[in-house]
């Protein structure tokens, strides 16, 4: 990690102000004295600030039931909530990925960032399950048609997993991460999502957890995750 993002993990000050305070040369890695922020560092290195240790933040993941109307930022600078602000820790986290405002369901937050990209890097196809409510009835055909990959403005989709939870309801399972992509497949065959909820991310389920609630996961959970992103 870079020694300012280190700095501004461990609370520090932001990462510019921690890049300011590099340059000063107020900062040691291992006794000696460092004034380049890029400096790579890590939790076996002794940082100091003015002669006090600076720790590496712990890293935590915790996944959110997100609400429609709050965006998937860590600051929204509107006046719409951001996710963040329904986690009560005190770790700078990130989402990983992102819903549109008007999607609902499972998000995760973290300040792990070799964890966020693996999980969102195509190279890893990380499945995404989403449960979509439709305008209208939707025939077996389309489902075929969806489930094969359809011809998209940005290029053909990838062959998708689809089952019909009702007459207007299915769910479908992505390993890309276009945008909006799910509201533009179901276009593509002549239809309209009028509710969308993810209710997967690699092998958590979004389960019971409440609409607008977090919980931290489990060492055991985001072992499940870094095993889905190799």
């Amino acid at each position: 990690m870079r020694l300012a993002k280190f700095l501004a993990h461990g609370g520090v000050a932001s990462r510019r102000r921690a890049e300011e305070i590099v340059a000063k040369g107020l900062v040691t890695v291992d006794g000696e004295v460092v004034k380049d922020p890029a400096r790579d560092v890590g939790a076996t290195h002794d940082v100091r600030v003015n002669g006090s240790p600076v720790r590496a933040e712990a890293t935590e993941v915790w996944a959110v039931n997100k609400p429609e109307g709050v965006v998937s930022t860590a600051r929204e600078p509107g006046a719409r909530p951001a996710v963040v602000e329904l986690v009560d820790s005190p770790a700078r986290l990130y989402p990983v990925g992102r819903l549109d405002a008007d999607s609902t369901g499972l998000l995760l937050l973290t300040n792990d960032g070799a964890l966020a990209n693996r999980l969102t890097h195509p190279r890893y196809e990380v499945p995404k399950a989403y449960r979509a409510r439709l305008r209208k009835p939707i025939a077996e055909g389309d489902l075929e048609r969806l489930r094969g990959g359809l011809e998209l403005e940005d290029g053909p989709t990838a062959p998708a997993p689809v089952r019909r939870l009702g007459e207007r309801e299915i769910e479908i399972v992505l390993r890309e991460g276009r945008n909006r992509q799910v509201r533009r497949m179901l276009e593509a065959v002549g239809n309209r999502v009028v509710g969308l909820q993810r209710v997967g991310f690699g092998p958590l389920r979004l389960g019971g957890l409440a609409e607008g609630k977090a919980r931290r996961l489990s060492d055991a959970e985001i072992a499940e995750l870094r095993k889905a992103s190799t």
